[in-house]
């Protein structure tokens, strides 16, 4: 079935989009385009919408706003939002009435004309999609990335030919109640996440299985075998299973040892890359690599496998390496808009970076991020609002030693990153994870990130 068939399909229906949003609002305009009859809902009100609420309702869309936006769900189908839990009772009652309860993901599923590789996980989905996405670029793919990450791609098919490779990231909430049947599944790992939406952890753990409980015996399944939860799922697939890990080798996946990543088929193994090799810094990126090298066996060599190890700096503002200037890696983490943010960056790493916080003020302790930074950080460079109040939060944890983790605190961004690359020796890693919003000093994290970027770039 074609786009124009589907929307075809749903012109005289009562069509109702919850969720005004970022994947949404492209569906909303592509079915008032088509000729459909549709009622946007969002708990948002006018004035919170503003130009886009004047927009839709001029193309023809009727507005349903505030909190009563669920309420009387009398529709032939309903597009619900990831971010509204299908269980919702306004919408298991719309489903009781015979209501067809879908999405903007799983309705591109049932259209998109080529192969597909979904990726979930509670950890490193965006960065294992970004790799996948660039190691299919790099072999002479066209790729199509979406879902979590990129743009809405329902509107997209027409230009998505067979040929073409769609890479998707799925969160727990668009695969919750949805079909899909990807060609390759990638389960990064499970573990505790989103239980202030999801009911209890085994509803979210069901959320995830949702990416391969649709497979058939011609499809794969790439799990974590270190992972308890996702090494269990292959009991219950279909579909071929290739396992990732970093401490067993297997018939067919990836594993390393000593050092080195290696490719097993059918016990048959072959070298990838060495770990040390790959750009990405941390643990956790070699895990996303294996994650990636399983899930494009078949599609890319191994040549260009290690090309893009060595090469790719990663997603920008998450952890992304900048560039390696005389044997110092510059890391920004901009998107590190809080502490647990920074923690996370922080433990991923072996070596202790030379670390730039700081920014805005949102009344949060530092008290848990302070005994990180004493255990895990060679120098800290200090700025903006929050620079004082983490200082004493540091200097007042017990296992402060002021000769061993010198302390700056700069006025001027840009003062601190040339701080921190002055104070840098070979080897050295210079992170920029603030563990604060941004809005102190710049439009957002990206304008942050993009500005420490241009500051490295320009270092001689």
């Amino acid at each position: 079935m074609t786009l124009n068939e589907y929307i075809d399909n749903l012109r005289g229906k009562r069509v109702a989009v919850v969720g005004i949003g970022v994947s949404n609002t492209p569906l909303i305009e592509c079915l008032l385009a088509g000729g459909c009859s549709v009622t946007a809902c969002d708990r948002r009100t006018r004035e919170q919408l503003g130009e886009a609420a004047a927009r839709l309702e001029s193309m023809g869309a009727v507005l349903r706003l505030g909190p009563d936006y669920l309420r009387d769900l009398d529709f032939d189908v309903i597009f619900r939002t990831p971010g509204v839990h299908p269980y919702k009772p306004e919408l298991m009652a719309a489903r009781e009435r015979g209501c067809i309860i879908t999405s903007e993901m799983e309705a591109f599923f049932s259209l998109c004309p080529c192969r597909t590789i979904a990726v979930t996980g509670s950890d490193g989905k965006t960065t294992t999609c970004s790799i996948i996405a660039e190691l299919l670029k790099a072999e002479g793919y066209k790729v199509h990335l979406g879902g979590n990450i990129g743009k809405p791609l329902l509107t997209e098919i027409p230009n998505i030919a067979p040929e073409d490779i769609v890479v998707l990231e799925l969160s727990s909430f668009q695969l919750h109640s949805m079909k899909c049947r990807p060609n390759v599944a990638v389960i990064t790992n499970i573990s505790p996440n989103h239980l202030d939406v999801h009911p209890d952890f085994e509803d979210y753990v069901n959320a995830k299985k949702r990416i391969f409980l649709e497979q058939e015996d011609d499809n794969t399944l790439v799990l974590n075998l270190d992972n308890n939860i996702t090494a269990g799922f292959a009991g219950e697939s279909r579909a071929k299973v290739r396992f990732f890990s970093r401490r067993e080798s297997m018939e067919n996946g990836v594993f390393s040892r000593d050092g080195m990543i290696y490719l097993s088929r059918y016990y048959q193994v072959s070298s990838i890359i060495p770990e040390t090799e790959i750009l990405l810094p941390g643990v956790h990126n070699i895990e996303n690599y294996m994650a990636a090298f399983a899930a494009t066996e078949g599609l890319v060599s191994t040549r260009v496998c290690r090309r893009v190890a060595r090469t790719y700096g990663g997603v920008a503002h998450r952890l992304e390496v900048i560039r390696k200037l005389r044997g110092v890696t510059y890391c920004n983490d901009s998107i590190a808009t809080s502490p647990t943010r920074t923690i996370a960056g922080l433990r991923s790493f072996t070596t202790k970076p030379i670390l730039i916080a700081g920014g805005y003020d949102k009344n949060i302790p530092f008290d848990e991020l302070a005994r990180e930074i004493v255990r895990r950080v060679k120098a800290l460079i200090l700025t903006g609002d929050t620079a004082q109040k983490i200082k004493a939060a540091v200097e007042a944890d017990l296992e402060y030693e002021p000769f061993k983790l010198p302390i700056t605190v700069c006025e001027d961004f840009g003062e601190a990153v040339l701080t921190a690359h002055e104070a840098a020796e070979e080897g050295d890693i210079v992170l920029l994870s603030p563990a604060c919003s941004s809005f102190d000093k710049f439009r957002n994290f990206a304008h942050r990130g993009d500005v420490f970027r241009e500051i490295v770039l320009r270092l001689e």
